[in-house]
């Protein structure tokens, strides 16, 4: 692991962010890291500066800003909707700010969605070339495949433009997204033939990831999770990396009696 540095930065816009970068390293890949719900808060921090210690660049900028209470929306008691539209401007905003730290290499970008936030690194990639999008249980629920003032292009139309490989992390007993909506978004994926690796881990509610929230971690599932993101990681960012052929892969664990009704909000 490699010791790190971390700041606090102001992105053009007035955009807070959280800079976490390697110390020794003369060129790192770049992770443009997407937060929950409830805003830039510790857990999301904490995210890039893990990234950061296994040798990449990490910007996690807080893309609910402009929330008036920034307090109730870290509690989970209030939302912000963010655009497509919105979400990919301060995504090139981030990314504008990073060139600022001396060891980012911008030829290899990777971004990284959680929760909410899931389908903006696909939605970045359908807009510029990318090392990898990184999608940890979202992106796939009913919504996301309508358009509206939110969501102006439906997903299967940013996958279909998507040129690089695609990570999908999901847990089986999450509450949002069930087993179905993870199969039509691999089928989308297959479809129109993306790299991916999706893969479902049994027995994680939504939100398993998240440290900070003990009802929803699962250490075995979120470990095992960060190890397969870190090998998808390690293919993505070779700088020589054929991309001639396709790889896809899938992996689930499912009860015989799975049954998505039954599954609840943990805290």
């Amino acid at each position: 692991m490699n010791e790190i540095q971390t700041t606090m930065v102001t992105c053009a816009g007035g955009m807070p962010a959280f800079v976490a970068s390697p110390i020794g390293i003369a060129k790192a890949p770049v992770i443009v890291l997407l937060h929950e719900r409830y805003g830039l808060v510790q857990h999301t921090k904490d995210l890039a500066a893990r990234h950061a210690r296994e040798g990449h660049v990490c910007i996690a900028a807080d893309y609910f800003y402009k929330h008036p209470d920034q307090d109730a929306l870290h509690r989970g008691e209030a939302g912000y909707d963010l655009t497509d539209p919105e979400a990919l401007e301060y995504m090139e905003t981030a990314i504008a700010e990073v060139k600022h730290v001396e060891c980012a290499d911008l030829g290899r970008i990777a971004a990284m969605g959680v929760c909410q936030t899931g389908r903006h690194p696909l939605v970045l990639a359908a807009h510029r070339p990318l090392a990898a999008a990184l999608v940890w249980y979202g992106a796939a629920q009913d919504r996301e495949w309508k358009v509206n003032n939110r969501y102006p292009v439906a997903l299967d139309i940013l996958i279909e433009s998507v040129e690089c490989p695609v990570l999908g992390m999901f847990g089986e007993v999450d509450h949002i997204i069930s087993v179905d909506h993870v199969r039509k978004f691999r089928a989308c994926l297959e479809r129109f033939g993306k790299s991916f690796h999706v893969e479902i881990f049994g027995g994680a509610p939504h939100g398993w990831l998240n440290d900070t929230m003990p009802g929803r971690y699962r250490l075995e599932s979120a470990e095992a999770a960060w190890r397969t993101q870190r090998a998808f990681l390690a293919h993505a960012f070779e700088p020589d990396r054929d991309g001639s052929s396709i790889r896809q892969s899938y992996k689930a664990s499912i009860s015989p009696s799975y049954d998505f009704s039954k599954n609840v909000r943990y805290e």
